[in-house]
Formats: structure tokens, C-alpha cells, sequence
């Protein structure tokens, strides 16, 4: 076995052959010495990913150690247990869960509550029920494990720390920050008394704290944590190493969460570039990498590097995978609004309708994801002067987001609003008018008279009015929308001064000439008394 602990598993595998064939011959099958051989092969397959001749020779060896030895024999349950580390491995959750606890059992009535074997299949069966998503039963077991660990080894023990990381990992995924943070800790400070600040179960330990922060919005010490574990495990194990590796590029997502948008680009350059050095091109680590920084370079504003580099990804993963990734479409479809948001207006087009086919060949015309790319394609062609093209879409994908989400969905009514502006460009004032009606109703009856919202398509209609010569009921809309924005936003608001601008708009139009001058009087003293508030904030700072 000096060559399977080595990790030389080939050696290993060929010697195990040889004496396992040599005990047959000389002993038989039945005898100890060469069910121990076909153990430790089993046990080399498992490792070495031959799950099919592991799972295989596996059954054999349990069948011969029954006969031999009996069921309730250390050297069966030892077989049954590799066993059920091999259906562990294939993912078949179930069948290692019914295995280990059948071993548990056993041993529990061989050897007892607290033998280290009974504890060390309790602790198989905690990660084994963690696995297969049992996450109450892990947690439960995971619990009395360290309990019973705590009283046999003592809190200190290797055994014991394990026992309270792996209970950390449950309460991680159950979200149960709190108590992960608390328990992490702990075993933090045990592995640094025991093995060390420098030894890899420790900077393990660091690492799940940091993400623990991460998770729970601490990202200062997140981003503290995280340059420390980085530091360590460079000078500990190399900065190719995979763990260090993953170190950086957590600590380039906390800079991205803290905005260090500069930080985060430099040390996703960095972690990228090893990453493809250490596992190549195609690697889901380095796919990763590239993902992540594609983004930064979004948010940084780098849009071109960003396209460039989404486009490298969104080819890559299609090797890979064989089809293209849903995360190209969500990113692309970013890139395409930061395009539109910068003006580029034709960059969003031309990848809006991209998207718009992949949308359609991955996902189908009825996918939420499908008919959000449709309304971002129909305000790209309304930005872009192609107003025909914007209302056809535009008149399309309503259909569809009515079908799928309901009248009253906010999609479906971001879209209704899309379209109106579309109409209303077109001079199509008719449609325009209705639509911001229907959507006036719909806003005022979901999240009531006052909200934001609910004021911006009061505005809206009041616009469509005067557009369309109905200054009447223009003026009663502006008054209504302008004392609305007073009591909600304040009167210094910029949706304030533009509604006092549009009703001065519409005093001029139907000949209150007094009334425009008035509320453009008040509209100047309040923009002079909010530029008044900047320079004394500006000048106090």
C-alpha cells in the first residue's frame, strides 16, 4: 500500500494485481491474506476513477468476507464500507447511504457507540446524507458526531475537527451563516494550536471563513481573511497550486463585491493567466476565470475587452458542453444594456439580435430569458431610429409575456411601457395613449397612487396628451402628477422640475402665459437654491 499512499496508483494497481493472483494461487480465494489483497485493489480502482472494477471487485469481496468471516466480522464491515465510498463516488447517493447505515448499525452492535471505526462511519454517513441532500439528517448526525468525538478524542483530536468542518459545510448550504461562522472559528483556532498557522487543514479553514464572510455581507473581513490565506498558501504551497489558485480568484470576487474594481481586474488577470497555465484552456476552473473577468471588465466599463473575452468563453464552453451555455446569454445580454446605457446603440442591435437566436435555438420562444432579450432587442431598434422594427417586436413579445406571466407581471408591464414609447416615437399617439392607460390602471391598482413608478407613466400620459393637442386633460394630468412629485420626491427632485416644465409647457400652450412664467419663476429659484446646497456641501467637506 506504500505506493497507493504515495499516490502512485498505476505501481500500486500493478503489485496489488500480482499479489492478489499470488495469494489466490498459493492460499486460495477464501483465505485472509487474499481478501486482504482484493480489498486494497478494490480500494486503488475506487481511487484511480475504475468505479466499474472497484464496484465490482467490491461485491466479490463482501460476499467472500461473509462466508469467511461472517457479517458482523471488523474485516467485512471494512469491505462494506469501501463499498459504499465507491457508490459515493458514481453518485448514487442512495445506495452508499443504505450501506453505510447498515455498517453504522453493525458496528454499533460489535463494537459500540464509541469505538473510532462506529465514530468513523458516522462521520461517512453525516457526508454521505450531506451528498445526497439530506441536509437535516447531516446536520443531526453531524451533531452527535462531534459530541461523541469530543468525549472519545477530545476536542483536539484530527477526528474531532474534521467532525465540526464537515457540520460547518452542512450549515453552509442549510444558509445558516451564524452558527457556520461560530463553529469555523472554533476549528480555526484548534487546527492553528494543533497542526499550525502554515498547514493546509488550517489555510482550509481560513478559506471557508472567508467564504462564510463572504456569504454573509462581511466583506472587510472577508477582504482581510482573504489576502492572508493568499499570502499563506503562496509562501506555503506555491502560487500554481490549485488551492492558491482558488484563493485568488475568491479574493478577486470579494474586490469586486467591495468595488476595487481595479484590484479585482488585475488579480482575475492574474489568476486567469495561471489558471490556464496550470489546467489549460478548457478547464470549468478556468472557464471560471474568465467569466468573472469578463464581468469586471463590464462594470469597469471596458466593454469592448469585455465582448472580446465573452465571446472567447461563449466558444470555449460550447466545445466543452457541446451546446452554448445559459451564462453566455446572461452575460451578452449585460453587455448589450451597457452598450445601449453608453449609446452605442448599434452594438446593442447587432448583439441584441444575436442573442435574440441563440435565445430562441437554446432556450425556446416561450423562456422568460427568450422574451426579456426580445424587449431589450425592441428598445435598441426604438434607440437606433428603427421604429418599425422596434413596435413589430415590440407588439410581439407583449403577446408572449402577457401568455406566459400574466397581465399584471412587472416584465409584462416594462414591456407594455417599452412599446408605448415606441408608439409614441412613431407618433402613433392613439396607441400610445391607450397603452399608457391601461398601464397607468395596472401600476395604480398593483403598488398604489404614490410610488415612483406609478408617477413616471402619470408624467408619461400628461406628455402623450400634450403631444396629441388634449391639453385639458394635459393640464389636469401635469397638476396632478406635479403636486404628487412635491409630497413624494421633494420639490427639489429632478422628476419634480421636469413635471414643473412640462405643465409650464402646457400653461404656454393653451395661452396661461402668467401661470407658465410663475411656475418657471419657481422652478429657477429652485434649481439656483439646490446649486446654492452643493457649493456649501462641497466648500464644508
Amino acid at each position: 500500500m506504500t505506493y497507493y499512499y504515495r499516490g502512485k496508483l498505476e505501481a500500486a494497481e500493478k503489485l496489488q494485481k500480482e499479489l492478489m493472483l499470488m495469494h489466490k494461487l498459493l492460499f486460495g480465494e477464501h483465505h485472509p491474506d487474499t481478501l486482504t489483497s482484493m480489498s486494497n485493489l478494490a480500494l486503488t480502482y475506487c481511487q484511480s476513477g475504475k468505479l466499474e472494477a472497484a464496484e465490482k471487485l467490491g461485491k466479490e469481496v463482501i460476499s467472500l468476507d461473509k462466508q469467511v468471516f461472517g457479517e458482523h466480522h471488523p474485516h467485512t464491515m471494512t469491505s462494506m464500507s469501501n463499498l459504499s465510498a465507491v457508490y459515493g463516488k458514481y453518485g448514487e447517493w442512495e445506495q452508499a447511504e443504505t450501506m453505510e447505515k447498515e455498517v453504522l448499525m453493525l458496528r454499533k452492535q460489535v463494537l459500540g457507540d464509541r469505538h473510532p471505526n462506529t465514530l468513523n462511519s458516522m462521520r461517512n454517513l453525516v457526508m454521505t446524507y450531506y451528498q445526497g441532500g439530506k441536509l437535516e439528517a447531516a446536520e443531526k448526525l453531524g451533531q452527535e458526531a462531534i459530541s461523541l468525538n469530543k468525549q472519545v478524542f477530545g476536542e483536539h483530536h484530527p477526528h474531532t475537527m474534521t467532525s465540526m468542518t464537515n457540520l460547518s459545510s452542512i450549515y453552509r448550504k442549510l444558509e445558516k451563516w451564524e452558527p457556520a461562522e461560530i463553529l469555523e472559528k472554533e476549528v480555526l483556532l484548534l487546527r492553528k494550536q494543533v497542526l499550525g498557522p502554515h498547514h493546509s487543514d488550517t489555510l482550509a479553514s481560513m478559506a471557508s471563513l472567508v467564504a462564510i464572510y463572504l456569504q454573509e455581507g462581511k466583506v472587510e473581513k472577508a477582504e482581510a481573511l482573504g489576502e492572508e490565506v493568499l499570502l499563506l498558501r503562496k509562501q506555503v504551497i506555491g502560487e500554481h497550486h490549485p488551492n492558491t489558485l482558488t484563493s485568488m480568484a475568491n479574493l478577486a470576487l470579494i474586490y469586486h463585491k467591495c468595488r476595487k474594481l481595479q484590484e479585482a481586474e488585475v488579480l482575475g488577470e492574474e489568476v486567469f493567466l495561471l489558471r490556464k497555465q496550470v489546467f489549460g484552456h478548457e478547464h470549468p476552473n478556468t472557464l471560471n476565470s474568465m467569466s468573472r473577468l469578463a464581468e469586471t471588465y463590464l462594470v469597469r466599463g471596458k466593454l469592448e475587452r469585455a465582448e472580446k473575452l465573452g465571446r472567447e468563453l461563449a466558444l470555449l464552453r460550447k466545445q466543452v458542453i457541446g451546446e452554448h451555455h445559459r451564462d453566455t446569454l446572461h452575460f451578452m445580454s449585460a453587455l448589450a444594456l451597457e452598450y445601449r446605457k453608453c449609446g452605442n446603440f448599434e452594438a446593442a442591435e447587432k448583439l441584441g439580435e444575436e442573442l435574440l437566436s441563440l435565445g430562441r435555438q437554446l432556450l425556446g420562444n416561450h423562456d422568460p430569458n427568450t422574451l426579456i432579450i426580445m424587449d431589450n432587442l425592441s428598445v435598441a431598434y426604438r434607440c437606433n431610429g428603427k421604429l418599425e422594427a422596434a413596435k413589430k417586436m415590440g407588439e410581439e413579445v407583449l403577446v408572449l409575456f402577457k401568455q406566459v406571466f400574466g397581465d399584471h407581471h412587472p416584465d409584462t408591464l416594462a414591456c407594455m411601457s417599452n412599446l408605448a414609447m415606441s408608439y409614441s416615437d412613431s407618433r402613433q399617439l392613439k396607441e400610445a395613449e391607450k397603452l399608457e392607460e391601461e398601464l397607468l390602471l395596472l401600476y395604480k391598482q398593483e403598488i398604489g397612487v404614490r410610488h415612483p413608478d406609478t408617477l413616471a407613466h402619470m408624467a408619461n400620459l400628461a406628455c402623450i396628451y400634450y403631444i396629441g393637442g388634449k391639453l385639458e386633460a394635459a393640464e389636469k394630468m401635469g397638476k396632478k402628477v406635479l403636486l404628487l412629485h412635491k409630497q413624494v420626491l421633494g420639490e427639489s427632485h429632478n422628476d419634480t422640475l421636469i413635471s414643473m416644465e412640462q405643465l409650464a409647457a402646457t400653461y404656454r400652450a393653451r395661452g396661461k402665459l402668467e401661470a407658465a412664467e410663475k411656475l418657471q419663476q419657481e422652478k429657477a429659484l429652485l434649481i439656483r437654491e439646490k446649486q446654492l446646497k452643493r457649493i456649501f456641501y462641497a466648500t464644508s467637506d
